[in-house]
């Protein structure tokens, strides 16, 4: 994977292709095979980026502090949709980071002629 950057278009082109029926098949595999290895790879990426931690903490006792269980529930929600974002931002960074490490194996990454 060549290290360049790249325009809205190219990205935005990118992105979409995404979306083609079967397109995630041989990534989710990959994910599958490796995930043991990425889950310590991104928790270890989200504690040294500060997710983690007393901030941490300090936000799940601000979120269920509320009395009214509605104002609860609206805090925990909005608490578990951002590290959801931030779970993923970080999990897309280590995905790029390993798919650069694998380019720079490429005969590993050939599928076996049968």
């Amino acid at each position: 994977m060549p290290d360049r950057s790249y325009s809205d278009e190219e990205i935005d082109a990118a992105v979409d292709s995404l979306a083609e029926p079967g397109r995630l098949r041989e990534a989710q595999d990959v994910v599958e095979r490796a995930a043991p290895q990425l889950q310590r790879v991104l928790a270890t990426a989200l504690e040294s980026g500060g997710w983690f931690g007393s901030a941490h903490e300090e936000q799940v006792r601000a979120a269920v502090e509320p009395e009214d269980p509605g104002e609860r529930a609206r805090a925990v929600a909005t608490l578990v949709a951002e590290e959801t974002r931030v779970g993923m931002l970080v999990g897309v960074a280590v995905g790029i980071e390993l798919a650069r490490e694998l380019a720079k194996h490429p005969q590993a990454t050939q599928p076996k002629e049968t």
